[in-house]
């Protein structure tokens, strides 16, 4: 599939219009790339089957720029609203997908995008069913803005939900925090430096509805610490169930390139976003054991114990330093890293 598929270079307003054009875009390249039963009906919504209860999520994405080193716009649209259902317990099935693309957009860039799409959405075992396309004029866009919704069954035996927290539950985080929010504030006009961190942007469903099968109830929560980082999502959380966290400065799985590079720009890794890192929360008596099944997957390799749920300084974070002070950790205020996402 290329650009001769269409006859055109760049997206054309056509393209948006609900015409001829639209229908060639769609059907050349959408309906091409994605098809199954559920798209192939060409309909403007699908039927699908659940046999118990359902977790649905929806986000839009609009980072830039749209492709950087590790990813681009797509396989993130993808694996950000495939994390987002699997965070409730559940197990990702089908997406819709919906496009706004500016008229100059390269048919070339959105065919890859279109294929990146495509390769996240097999590797998290969904199906793209339905969705939308329209086209703005060029100058009232940034290239492509996109939008999915997730759907899933929820694992009969997941529970997940803030009221479970209790005291002493632990805090365990899957991977290096900071790479996502790095590796796009590397390529940025003017914020460039030399530098091989990439995006950390991947599926987390397989792992987490593992973990689920295998620890059942005693997995409290899972939170995916996207925009605003770990430390804004364990301000949340401590402030919803009104009891304190204290986490472990030296605990926090950092890689030292990123590390370097949040100095650099003046940045805390604990408010930088992240697009394939999750926290879970867990009762003691199975912490041990979740820290170990966790690193045995390639997905929680650098997973690491880095806190826990206390009845001290109720509604506030506490990290305790590498030289043994104490501060409180705040939840972000304002947009740090804007257009992240």
């Amino acid at each position: 599939m290329n650009k001769e598929t269409l006859g055109f270079e760049t997206i054309q307003l056509g393209h948006g219009s609900g015409g001829l054009m639209t229908r060639d875009l769609l059907d050349k390249i959408i309906f091409k790339t994605f098809s199954n039963p559920y798209l192939d009906q060409k309909h403007d919504g699908s039927i699908v089957s659940f046999n118990g209860k359902i977790a649905i999520s929806t986000d839009s994405f609009v980072v830039s720029p749209i492709f950087f080193k590790g990813g681009n716009i797509g396989e993130l649209a993808v694996n950000g609203t495939v994390n987002d259902v699997a965070m409730c317990g559940a197990i990702p099935k089908y997406l819709s997908l919906a496009f706004i693309v500016e008229e100059g957009l390269k048919i070339d860039e959105f065919i890859e995008i279109v294929n990146s799409i495509k390769n996240a959405a097999d590797k998290s075992g969904v199906q793209i069913i339905t969705g939308d396309t329209k086209v703005v004029e060029r100058g009232n866009g940034d290239k492509i803005f996109i939008n999915t919704t997730g759907f899933g069954e929820v694992n009969p035996k997941a529970n997940i939900a803030a009221e479970h927290i209790k005291t002493g539950d632990k805090i365990i985080l899957n991977g290096f925090v900071a790479q996502h929010g790095m590796a796009i504030m590397s390529e940025r006009e003017g914020l460039e430096f030399e530098s091989t961190i990439e995006s950390d942007t991947t599926n987390l469903n397989f792992l987490v509805n593992d973990l689920i099968n295998e620890f059942g109830d005693k997995i409290h929560l899972f939170r995916d610490p996207t925009r605003g980082g770990v430390a804004s999502v364990l301000s949340e959380i401590s402030q919803d169930i009104n009891k304190g966290v204290v986490i472990y400065e030296d605990n926090i799985p950092l890689e030292k390139q990123v590390s370097a590079a949040c100095e650099i720009l003046g940045l805390d890794p604990l408010y930088v976003a992240n697009e394939g890192v999750f926290l879970v929360i867990v009762d003691d008596s199975i912490s041990e054991n979740v820290l170990n099944f966790m690193k045995k997957d390639k997905k929680g390799k650098n997973s690491a114990y880095i806190g826990e749920i206390t009845n001290e300084h109720s509604g506030k974070v506490v990290m305790q330093s590498s030289i043994g002070g104490k501060r409180i950790v705040s939840p972000l205020i304002g947009e740090q890293l804007p257009r992240i996402c």
